[in-house]
């Protein structure tokens, strides 16, 4: 790479295997420059103000690296429904397009396979998880059965709640905090709780 007032910054940047304009902002990287290394064929522009490093692998499998970077670019993006599904393993359902939550004062990002849903109380179960070095925000296990039974089918969410309710040696449910969410969502889950537990 040619050097320029800038190297440092790019070399920084050019670590990552995908990063924002507005990251690039931060660093005092004009976007101009951002072009001229997109028609080199340093960069691609893979959606708007991101851009991802040819040549640099970010060790992630396609549909979670596609998955990190889509919702690290959306600001207060969480990662939800049938996408927190497929991370989790609770659900047979494949992640065609990114779920992605949003406070409900914010307006939805409009991008190619992106389903956006405003959500009040974006804080009950947002947790933080490590994929491969990225850190993104998610709901956690207990958040996305509930909001499984607010959006999406019955069939998809029963079958969410039962595989959650099958212990494993990674993962033992958590039934408090489960009716806890519930009742603060307003769902009533304790009907399905008792058929599938008795």
């Amino acid at each position: 790479m040619k050097k320029t007032r800038h190297t440092a910054q790019l070399n920084e940047l050019f670590k990552k295997p995908f990063f924002t304009a507005s990251e690039a902002r931060f660093l005092g990287v004009p976007s101009r420059i951002l072009s001229h290394y997109c028609l080199r064929g340093i960069l691609d522009r893979v959606n708007r103000g991101v851009y991802r490093v040819n040549g640099v692998d970010s060790g992630l499998d396609i549909a979670l690296e596609d998955l990190v970077m889509t919702v690290s670019t959306i600001p207060h993006g969480i990662i939800c429904l049938i996408s927190a599904l497929c991370y989790y393993e609770l659900t047979d359902q494949n992640m065609r397009e990114y779920w992605i939550a949003v406070p409900n004062r914010d307006k939805s990002p409009k991008r190619l396979h992106i389903r956006a849903v405003r959500m009040r109380n974006t804080l009950l179960g947002q947790t933080t998880v490590n994929i491969s070095g990225y850190e993104v925000k998610i709901f956690d296990r207990e958040r996305t059965v509930i909001d499984s039974f607010r959006y999406l089918s019955h069939e998809i969410a029963i079958k969410a709640l039962r595989i959650y309710l099958n212990a494993t040696p990674r993962h033992k449910p958590d039934l408090q905090k489960l009716s806890s969410y519930a009742k603060i969502l307003k769902v009533n889950i304790t009907p399905y709780i008792m058929a599938l537990t008795t």
